[in-house]
């Protein structure tokens, strides 16, 4: 499970990248929220975190002068910054000092699962090139990752977790993530929604069925992040695409 601390004035925007943190099923742990950058810097000297996502303005310390001060102490960790379009120079410099990457306000879940899925395909190739022990059999891989495929199939609508399921067949997070992508075409949580998707289709053209009911039925007990999730695989809203059968 990778570490992270999240590091903003305006505690919504904290809380709402913890909440897509969590719902995106990925091996992250929000182990803290800081709401000032010289909180920040103590949280990170304490937890030492995997990873640090902070706003690019903050009191105390800003994102920058965080990045600088901790890289200079020598911490290994990747800093993803946030930032608002007036402060887009800013995050070009950003990457420019070592930054990861950075996201712009307001947080979109994609963008922040990309680098969350990015940071990991990092992690395993520094894995591979520090020398371990060798990679089992390509056949042996190959079987494996079906067997995850199939479990995947069969339990697309519950709460699981690449974690859980590298746990399950003896493979490292980041290395079960290519080997999915690899496989499927789709990044883990691309496949998910979209087998998650294609059933919604399927049970809208129900009517007896509320929107609500098939939101439940696929996988998503938040109804208008179902409603959102679906218009953006889909380009309209669920009731939209039903009007429309």
């Amino acid at each position: 499970m990778y570490k992270v601390i999240i590091a903003d004035d305006e505690v919504w925007i904290g809380f709402g990248i913890k909440k897509l943190i969590h719902r995106s099923g990925l091996p992250f742990e929000v182990v803290g929220e800081a709401p000032n950058g010289i909180k920040a810097y103590e949280m990170v000297k304490e937890l030492k975190p995997d990873l640090l996502i902070t706003d690019i303005r903050m009191p105390g310390l800003n994102g920058l002068e965080l990045m600088k001060k901790l890289l200079e102490d020598g911490e290994n960790l990747k800093v993803v910054f946030i930032s608002g379009y007036a402060e887009f120079e800013y995050a070009k410099d950003a990457l420019r000092m070592g930054a990861f990457d950075y996201l712009l306000k307001p947080v979109e879940e994609d963008g922040l699962t990309a680098i969350l899925e990015r940071y990991m395909d990092v992690r395993e190739k520094k894995r591979k090139e520090a020398g371990p022990a060798e990679e089992m059999d390509t056949s042996i891989q190959d079987s494996r990752v079906k067997k995850i495929i199939e479990e995947i199939n069969k339990r697309y609508t519950e709460k699981i977790s690449l974690g859980d399921l590298a746990d399950e067949c003896g493979l490292s997070i980041g290395h079960l993530s290519t080997l999915i992508k690899k496989e499927t075409g789709q990044s883990f949580s691309e496949y998910i929604t979209g087998k998650r998707m294609e059933d919604a289709k399927k049970l809208l053209c129900r009517e007896e069925l509320s929107i609500d009911e098939v939101a439940d039925m696929v996988g998503y007990h938040d109804y208008f992040y179902f409603t959102k999730a679906f218009k953006k695989y889909v380009g309209m809203s669920p009731s939209m695409y039903r009007k429309n059968l």
